[in-house]
């Protein structure tokens, strides 16, 4: 295969990007995106060019560090992570787009790779549980209905690629919160810090700077492990829930 590439090429945060264009020649079908992406660096060092710079780690789905917009879609054209998509996928002599994510709390670190510690942020801020469990206690000493089970491990499946935000209109970060709040509100070990850790995912996404949810679903249609957007609703009902609680506290609290 023979394809055109249109890379986007930014030297840090601070330098005006471009778009270069370069011709790979001798593509096979059967590479993964990121393994076309090795060997055109290859050839960019054999010619004493700065090879491209992109995100990458496990390479097999799971880390979400396959970061790429590739013709205008998150992860490229399938509903999959970048480094499980393969040159199959496009057709000879085609022309492939490929750019970072594009949002404010988002930087561009160089080329295609983007800041996303944003994520960690939001999680840090409560996305946990803080709880003494002493020894490791029997897998069934908490019985945990298998549908609300099955709910939990969809939510936790979320890898923090940041698709989502990738997709949205809105740069929102909506998809990936609810369901690192999901995954502890569906479940016994969660309740405690249920009220304190909603409301302090979302402070901190709105302190990062992502954008608001207008519900267009672009976020679960993009997502590679298929996150629903039915997180969104319970997260909102966690945070409205405590938001309302709160308020019937202090109210009846009065000025003692």
């Amino acid at each position: 295969m023979k394809l055109t590439l249109k890379i986007w090429r930014q030297k840090n945060n601070n330098s005006k990007g471009e778009f270069k264009t370069y011709v790979h020649d001798h593509v096979s079908p059967d590479m993964s995106f990121l393994e076309m992406l090795d060997v055109l660096n290859e050839g960019l060092v054999k010619k004493g060019e700065e090879p491209v710079h992109f995100d990458h780690d496990c390479r097999e789905g799971i880390c979400g560090m396959c970061s790429l917009y590739i013709n205008g879609r998150p992860h490229g054209p399938l509903q999959t992570t970048t480094c499980q998509l393969h040159m199959r996928s496009f057709k000879d002599g085609e022309t492939i787009t490929i750019e970072p994510w594009r949002a404010a709390a988002f930087p561009v670190v160089k080329d295609l790779v983007v800041d996303r510690s944003a994520f960690d942020r939001i999680q840090q801020a409560g996305g946990y549980v803080s709880v003494n469990t002493g020894g490791v206690p029997d897998g069934n000493a908490i019985p945990v209905p298998k549908k609300v089970a099955d709910e939990a491990m969809d939510a936790a499946a979320c890898i923090g690629c940041g698709a989502c935000v990738a997709a949205c209109k809105n740069a929102s970060a909506m998809l990936f919160v609810s369901a690192k709040v999901s995954q502890y509100a569906l479940l016994p070990q969660g309740q405690p810090e249920r009220k304190e850790r909603v409301e302090k995912m979302v402070a901190q996404m709105d302190e990062e700077g992502f954008g608001a949810c207008t519900n267009t679903k672009a976020c679960e249609a993009e997502c590679p492990k298929s996150i629903k957007i039915t997180n969104i609703a319970r997260m909102n009902r966690e945070y409205y829930s405590s938001m309302f609680t709160n308020y019937e506290v202090t109210v009846s609290g009065g000025g003692d």
